[in-house]
């Protein structure tokens, strides 16, 4: 929400729509980046780590938001970006200049010459936003690395006094009342080594994916650049200045780490023999192995994925959607939405909703010309720039059907509002007569603070290729949360579920199903309709 009329959502905006949170029961918010930054990549290139950027507004606004927040029982979680800074921060610029101390917060490498004399990169490493991932300065005569964009060099965490830093902004944060931080591209905190490889890191072999575009982060196999063993032992270091400020006043701080890796490597970010690490390493499952394409079959062998590797003593979370994915109504289909925040909500553990999911906000389109975002601009592609893009889950929240969908009065917004706002808004959601997905969710939230979804176990079956099913069970209460991901409608035996036949009572239906909150459905005969997902409670 913007509060000030320049089309850039801020911390007063937040502040004034925390009642929405509560309301959709939401018990803790993470916040993007809102660290001064010059904005190459909207505040993932940091130049202060200990102050607000104006444009969000002061520290006071902070302040006050975290007050608003504490007042309505709202977590605040801000987003720890440890893996670089800015081209402009303050570190750098002393770096340039040759003083010593902050020269060394960084990763430097001297070029190569070619065979014409001509200064080359290092080695062959590329940028996760393609195209080299080495960059030239004069002022020092070498290169430096950045794994995104250019405004982002990489923080050199074999530095002692890198590592002291980066724990006194955890501090500062934390001490301020943050309630923990969501660590943003975890994975590729280190690089190898290069005393390992005679002082010269190693060119990453080819991935064989992507050959037409040797400047493609797909290009390369990140062997040198992503997974180090020392990432986790960072990650461990960081719990422990979570529990060193925990000692004081007896409040678990949160950490959230975001690493798309194998369920191996996820797994380890929770910690390893008797060190902690994150309490939640994102799981995300729902995004990077299932879409609309998806059977059944291949939705439950993603979700039991994550329960089947995560340790038994910490909890599983769902995460559907983000700021780096496309939509869910986009990736599965508009008609699904119930269904995917039905699965989010009540599997086991905890329920990550990115804004505008709940209300089922599609990906808005963005031109060439309005595009902003990095990962767009830097495939120089006016046709196909959308594939990489972010900018269209990223488009304002739509609030009503008001100018700018009510997010800003500015002429311009910072992207552009999304086609179909009028109807496809929180305020139209809120007050239709019927159902609506706001509505849905809002049941969905409820319904998971009953003691079966806090505690209770789980089974899950695909019944055929189209429809899924789970069982959550405790003392003597049994719900079903079945999702049909196709058109077609099935007849679906619940009896094969244990202890489950008779009658079934639905508790909750999807805007799309014909049925209604207590309509009995027959456990052994259930008919399902086409995009049908519903909450079923066992009738005694």
């Amino acid at each position: 929400m913007d509060s000030d009329g320049d089309g850039i959502g801020d911390l007063k905006g937040i502040t004034s729509k925390l009642e929405y949170l509560k309301e959709l029961g939401v018990g803790a918010t993470w916040l993007s980046p809102m660290f001064k930054s010059p904005m190459y990549d909207f505040g993932y290139d940091i130049s202060d780590f200990y102050d607000v950027q104006e444009e969000y507004g002061t520290m006071e606004d902070f302040e006050e938001l975290l007050a608003k927040a504490k007042e309505l029982d709202i977590k605040v979680v801000l987003d720890f970006v440890p893996n670089h800074s800015s081209n402009e921060s303050m570190w750098f610029e002393e770096a340039l200049k040759g003083h010593e101390k902050y020269f060394d917060y960084f990763v430097w490498e001297d070029g190569v010459e070619d065979e014409n004399g001509d200064l080359q990169p290092p080695n062959n490493w590329n940028s996760v936003f393609r195209k080299s991932a080495w960059e030239y300065r004069e002022e020092v005569g070498k290169y430096y690395l950045h794994q995104f964009v250019i405004g982002q060099p990489d923080l050199n965490y074999r530095n002692p006094d890198v590592v002291d830093e980066m724990k006194n902004v955890i501090r500062f944060w934390l001490e301020k009342g943050v309630a923990g931080f969501r660590v943003d591209a975890i994975a590729h905190l280190f690089e190898a080594d290069k005393e390992n490889f005679g002082g010269k890191y190693p060119d990453e072999p080819i991935s064989g994916q992507n050959l037409e575009d040797p400047l493609s982060y797909d290009y390369l196999s990140h062997i040198y650049t992503k997974d180090q063993d020392e990432t986790f032992d960072m990650v461990y270091q960081w719990r422990e200045v979570f529990d060193e400020i925990k000692e004081k006043d007896g409040l678990t701080r949160v950490m959230m780490t975001e690493a798309y890796s194998s369920p191996q490597l996820t797994m380890k970010y929770f910690g390893e023999g008797d060190r902690e690490g994150a309490q939640m390493p994102f799981n995300f499952v729902l995004i990077s192995d299932v879409n609309g394409e998806s059977t059944a079959g291949e939705i439950k062998y993603a979700i039991d994925k994550f329960l089947t590797f995560k340790p038994i003593n910490k909890q599983a979370n769902w995460v559907a959607g983000n700021h780096d994915n496309s939509r869910v109504a986009s990736r599965f289909s508009p008609k699904l939405v119930d269904g995917i925040n039905m699965i989010v909500l009540l599997l086991p553990g905890v329920a990550v909703t990115y804004m505008g999911e709940e209300i089922g906000m599609v990906d808005g389109y963005v031109s060439w010309e309005d595009t902003v975002d990095p990962s767009g601009c830097n495939t120089d592609d006016p046709i196909n720039y959308w594939k990489s893009s972010r900018d269209p889950e990223r488009t304002p929240f739509q609030w009503n059907a008001e100018n700018n969908a009510g997010f800003s009065t500015a002429d311009k917004t910072w992207l552009p509002v999304a086609d179909g706002y009028q109807d496809l808004n929180v305020e139209v959601q809120s007050n239709s007569v019927g159902r609506s997905h706001v509505k849905v969710y809002k049941e969905l939230a409820q319904l998971r603070t009953e003691p079966t979804f806090r505690y209770g176990r789980y089974e899950s079956v695909a019944f055929n290729s189209d429809v899924l099913a789970f069982r959550r069970w405790y003392n003597g209460d049994i719900y079903i949360v079945v999702v049909n991901f196709r058109d077609e409608p099935h007849s679906i035996d619940f009896t094969y579920f244990e202890g489950v036949s008779g009658h079934l009572e639905t508790v909750i239906s999807s805007v799309q199903s014909p049925r209604i909150q207590g309509d009995v459905v027959e456990a052994n005969n259930a008919s399902i309709g086409g995009s049908e997902a519903l909450v079923l409670k066992l009738v005694q």
